[in-house]
């Protein structure tokens, strides 16, 4: 690649843009416009990550990296060059293409009974939430053409895994949650693979900008676990969208000193207890106070609620958390 299109890809995403929609935040001003914060490459504790929006440059004092937005997702990503330039140009042009695919799925939620009627089977009652979480529905053979009136060509569509081969709808009648640069569909038939994402990583922890200040977070496997303990009253609860943490969720649960009650679920195979065990340790190694949440046999927090469970009971089990 050739250096003028590299310059002109960096002036593209200015690196500070680029760090707070990965959920960097800076700690503190410097002189000369420069900002200090917590590193994103390393469990940090204290802000040690210095950025220069002016020259679009980032250095650590603590692991002792930095450069350029391209070195950033190189290592943030952990992927070789080429594939951190891959990475940028799909960032430049996917956040405005998933808006317009979830205002779009948005719209069809409350034009389906089919929709609605899934939804409030899994216990989700309120429309402040799903406000809250922009919960849309894909009822399939209606995005190609939505997204064409809005001059988004087939071959974009593909390329972000929105069309499949045949041209046909890759998401149909499937609930959908937008996440960190991604999308999340869940099948509201019994016949077809519960679970589909677009190519690309599951990003961080949901919704972690409205979690990450209080000194005690919840942490749930599902999005409808999250949707029913939201809808409860906890507000201070965020999903993984699995029992496994990538690198850059679990770095976020250690930014700063807090209490993490996990509640994975109660599986009847033990592997949601395994998890949480597991994931437990790693984050006592890191400083982090740990509680492990004993939910009922073959329960997770979703079926909890929609068995007659309450917020008053839910935090009962918290206080109990070992």
């Amino acid at each position: 690649m050739k250096r003028e299109a590299l310059d002109e890809l960096k002036q593209h995403i200015p690196l500070l843009e680029y760090l707070q929609a990965h959920d960097w935040q800076p700690a503190r001003a410097l002189s000369r416009g420069r900002w200090m914060g917590l590193c994103p490459l390393h469990t940090d504790h204290k802000p040690s990550f210095l950025v220069d929006p002016t020259k679009s440059l980032f250095y650590c004092y603590g692991c002792g990296r930095g450069g350029d937005v391209i070195r950033f997702a190189e290592l943030y990503h952990q992927v070789n060059f080429p594939k951190a330039i891959t990475l940028l140009r799909e960032w430049c042009g996917l956040a405005p293409l998933l808006n317009a695919v979830v205002n779009c799925y948005r719209i069809q939620l409350h034009r389906y009974n089919e929709a609605l009627a899934y939804l409030d089977q899994r216990g989700i009652h309120s429309l402040q939430v799903i406000e809250h979480m922009r919960i849309g529905y894909a009822p399939g053979g209606c995005l190609r053409s939505c997204l064409l009136q809005l001059g988004y060509p087939l071959s974009v569509m593909q390329r972000a895994g929105l069309i499949n081969a045949s041209s046909h709808d890759s998401y149909s009648r499937r609930i959908v949650f937008p996440l960190d640069g991604n999308l999340y569909g869940r099948s509201i038939r019994s016949s077809s693979s519960p679970h589909l994402f677009m190519p690309g990583s599951k990003g961080g922890l949901y919704l972690w900008e409205h979690v990450r200040r209080y000194p005690a977070v919840i942490l749930v496997e599902g999005l409808f676990d999250y949707a029913v303990l939201w809808q409860a009253g906890f507000r201070n609860v965020t999903c993984s969208l699995g029992n496994h943490l990538n690198a850059r969720q679990f770095q976020q649960l250690c930014d700063v000193a807090r209490t993490v009650y996990v509640a994975f679920d109660a599986d009847a195979n033990g592997s949601g207890r395994c998890a949480s065990q597991c994931l437990a340790r790693r984050l006592w190694a890191q400083g982090v106070s740990v509680r492990r949440l004993e939910l009922p046999d073959g329960h997770d927090p979703n079926s909890f609620f929609l068995h007659d469970g309450d917020a008053r009971q839910f935090q009962s089990l918290l206080e109990e958390a070992r």
